[in-house]
Formats: structure tokens, sequence, C-alpha cells
């Protein structure tokens, strides 16, 4: 597994991969084109994990002048507990540090008790809750952890 910057040919596979893994259930809105913008965004990251040629998890984090808000985080549910998701956050985390980012936010669905427990492994904290946030359908739980 390798894991590196995404590139304009990755968003079909990321699109996807985010319907199938986080927007189930929702309109989907982080479409190819979504995701190719976020590429060309300077002050965003789009990571992958590769196996081959297959996208198998990915994230897209925007950052600021000292915070990162995680907007997308998702791992083919195939590749899942095979540290793909951790890695992921790993590089993600040297990344931000290096930017001199001091903390990272995210918002998982409220009911992801899945989401919930790897991101409190991975030392993030639950900061409140957002109803709503999902398109007025579903309630989040706002994450942060501080670098």
């Amino acid at each position: 597994m390798d894991i590196e910057l995404a590139t304009s040919a990755d968003a079909a596979q990321i699109a996807e991969l985010s319907r199938v893994t986080i927007e189930q259930g929702l309109p989907w809105r982080w479409t190819a084109e979504r995701v190719r913008a976020c590429i060309r965004d300077r002050n965003v990251n789009v990571v992958v994990a590769r196996l081959g040629e297959r996208v198998i998890g990915f994230a897209i984090m925007k950052y600021g002048d000292e915070e990162a808000s995680l907007f997308l985080f998702g791992v083919d549910p195939a590749h899942r507990r095979q540290r793909v998701g951790s890695e992921l956050l790993e590089w993600l985390e040297v990344t931000a540090r290096t930017a001199g980012i001091r903390a990272i936010r995210l918002e998982a669905r409220q009911d992801n008790h899945a989401a919930s427990a790897f991101y409190r492994h991975h030392g993030f904290e639950e900061i409140g809750v957002v109803h709503g946030y999902y398109q007025g359908l579903e309630d989040a739980i706002r994450y942060l952890k501080r670098l």
C-alpha cells in the first residue's frame, strides 16, 4: 500500500468511495468535479491510500493558519482494520505539524460508532454536537485533536 497525494485521475474513485462509505443515505455532494477542485486548491491536501491502481482510502483536509479541517476521510470497507485509516491519518498529522498547524477539526455522523472509536483511539476529543449538520438530515459529532 502506498500513501500519496491524489491526482485528477483519482477523483472519480474518491468520489465513488465517498458515496459508498460516507454519503450513504444522503444526496451525493462530493462528486468527481468537487474532488478535482479540492485537488487543485493550494490550501487542501487530497491524499489516497493505493493498492496498485485502486484507491482503497482517502482524505481531504483543508489548511488554515493554525488549524486544519478534515472534510472527508474514508476507507474501503474491505480494507478496514488493516491500518489503512491509521496510516492516512498519520500522514496528515505529520504534514499538518510540518505546516505549523496546531489542531485538526472534523465532524462525523453521530451514529457512526466505528468512526467515533477510531478518532478517539487516535487522540481526538469530542467537543460538541452539530444538529442537522448533514444536509439537515443527521447530526454530527465535532472532534478536535491538538497537535
